[in-house]
């Protein structure tokens, strides 16, 4: 079993604030283990990641809201992470085409990579309607 933490603990190890670990738990995007005698709630280590992968997807466009719809139908922050980790790279490959290319190519590729990042916040907004996997 990986150690609990308490959300002082969970928010300096993920870099957020103790606020922000609330909030992501309030919206369901990540969830306590357990309680203390106290009443604190305790998280697993594996929220780290979870927090992780959260704020790799929301500094690429994809909303909080988006995230936590996902992961009530039944999509987890992992299938998100890998859809992301493959578009990500084809933006960072059109941001490099464009840093080495003629100015007319540069435009052309940074418009190319604003509609990238536009196509994918569509398509999470169309999955919302289709049935849960499974």
């Amino acid at each position: 079993m990986s150690k609990l933490l308490r959300i002082g603990e969970l928010a300096n190890l993920s870099g957020v604030s103790t606020r922000t670990v609330d909030f992501y738990t309030g919206l369901g995007l990540i969830e306590s283990t357990e309680r203390t005698a106290g009443n604190f709630r305790l998280y697993d280590a594996s929220c780290i990641e979870r927090i992780a992968a959260i704020k790799a997807l929301e500094a690429n466009g994809v909303s909080l809201a988006d995230m936590a719809e996902a992961l009530e139908r039944g999509s987890g922050v992992a299938d998100l992470t890998g859809q992301l980790s493959q578009v990500q790279g084809d933006i960072e490959t059109l941001r490099e085409a464009a840093t080495n290319a003629g100015p007319a190519a540069h435009q052309l590729l940074l418009a190319l990579t604003a509609r990238l990042q536009s196509l994918v916040h569509t398509a999470i907004e169309l999955t919302q309607n289709l049935p849960p996997l499974g």
